[in-house]
Order: structure tokens, then sequence, then C-alpha cells
């Protein structure tokens, strides 16, 4: 994964905690993603980078255009705050909306075990979470 800063990401958890690593555990908890099907939307930093490759093997995550953007913000209720997040505006009113509950996907996780480069759902995606997220909104 090459530098992320300052990118949009949506981070979605797709597993559970039972039998983790209390640090991995800790690391989800602090990204506000406690369940499993919960999705986040975030502006990457150095430290976010870092939690997020901590805790790729429970999470999936990439960059979603503006169109799926706008799906997910609209369904928590902040549907004209699209430009403003992809701007770097607006990180407080996210925060507090965070995190948005999605539905399982339908027709399921290619695996829940596998990463995304071996044919899973795990970790990186870059802009193939679209297709992930619209199966799951």
């Amino acid at each position: 994964m090459s530098s992320m800063n300052n990118k949009v990401v949506a981070v979605i958890r797709i597993r559970g905690t039972v039998g983790v690593r209390k640090s991995i555990a800790e690391t989800l908890e602090r990204l506000r993603l406690k369940k499993v099907n919960n999705c986040i939307i975030l502006r990457v930093n150095e430290s976010y980078e870092g939690m997020l490759k901590k805790c790729k093997d429970f999470v999936a995550y990439g960059e979603p255009d503006e169109n799926m953007l706008s799906r997910l913000l609209a369904k928590n209720g902040l549907e004209g705050l699209v430009k403003e997040i992809s701007e770097g505006k607006a990180q407080k009113e996210l925060k507090e909306h965070m995190p948005i509950r999605l539905h399982p996907p339908r027709h399921g996780f290619k695996s829940t075990k596998k990463s995304f480069v071996s044919g899973g759902s795990l970790g990186y995606m870059g802009p193939a979470i679209n297709g992930l997220i619209s199966r799951m909104i």
C-alpha cells in the first residue's frame, strides 16, 4: 500500500473479535468499528494509516467515488456534506455520525479469511470498495 495521506477512505468491518489479539481489538474500537458490517468514512493521516495496516485482516477499505460517498452519507442524513468531506472540511460532523450501519452484502463476501489480493474481501480494495458498499446499502 502506497501512502494514502489525505485521501477519503471508507472502512467496513468484516470480521468479529472472538479470539483476537487485544491490541487489534483496541484498534478497531478506536476506529469506532464496534460491530460487523459497520462502516466509517475518514480522511487518512499518518496515524490512521498505521491503524488500517494493523487491522487489515479484519476490515475492508478503499477510496469510494463521490456517488457512493453521497449514497453512504444519505443513509445517515448527511446528504449535503460530500463536497466538504472531499475537500477536508466537516470532520467534526462526520465523526459525530459515524459509524454507519450496513446490511450484509447481497450474494455474500468473497471470503472473510483471504485478503483482496488473494481473492477475498479483506484489506485494501482501492476503488473496488464501491461494489462492496453498493451491495451492502
